[in-house]
């Protein structure tokens, strides 16, 4: 699928417009449904593909944040062959009562894969969490930045970060389709 396709059927398939509440506490009218996006097999396969070809070339491990990043994490490791790790936000109280699951990541070269991120916050818990675990965390990759403060948050800590698109990008990509089809009429 080619770039404008994607972003063209990512905004298709996750845009809406409304009143929403975002993770981290603001308020949006606008919302990139990141659940609509990881549950079409086509679109999944198409953006793991595109994160696959963004991952530094020292990339060991992918990990995906509980619940939104996991499908990410595993779209990409079918892409490029990597293994992958798992983050909770929290540990289980039961079983191996671990906070990773998946791959071990002691010592290892590991790219988190994020859906839509908006200040970073989420992605800066998971880097931590990584880190704990003793993972060397090389890069964030998301889907859709909402371009409001996570791209510098996560520098600031010296982390690299790349998005496929700007929330701006997705918008631009569906205004050039609507205007394409307005001049077929």
């Amino acid at each position: 699928m080619e770039r404008a396709e994607l972003a063209r059927e990512l905004f298709r398939v996750a845009y809406r417009r409304g009143d929403f509440q975002l993770r981290s506490g603001h308020r949006s009218h606008e919302y990139v449904d990141k659940y609509q996006f990881e549950a079409v097999p086509q679109l999944l396969q198409a953006l793991g593909q595109e994160l696959a070809r963004l991952l530094p070339a020292e990339t060991e491990v992918l990990a995906g944040m509980e619940l939104g990043g996991i499908p990410l994490a595993v779209a990409t490791a079918f892409a490029s062959g990597l293994p992958c790790v798992f983050v909770r936000k929290e540990p289980k109280p039961y079983g191996t009562r671990r906070q990773t699951e998946g791959t071990d990541v002691t010592g290892r070269r590991v790219v988190l894969l994020e859906d839509v991120v908006t200040t970073g916050g989420q992605a800066l818990a998971a880097v931590e969490v990584l880190r704990r675990e003793g993972a060397d965390v090389r890069a964030v990759l998301c889907v859709v930045d909402r371009q409001q403060g996570a791209a510098e948050r996560l520098r600031a800590l010296g982390i690299p970060f790349r998005a496929l698109f700007t929330l701006a990008e997705l918008k631009s990509y569906a205004d050039l389709t609507s205007e394409e089809s307005g001049r077929e009429s």
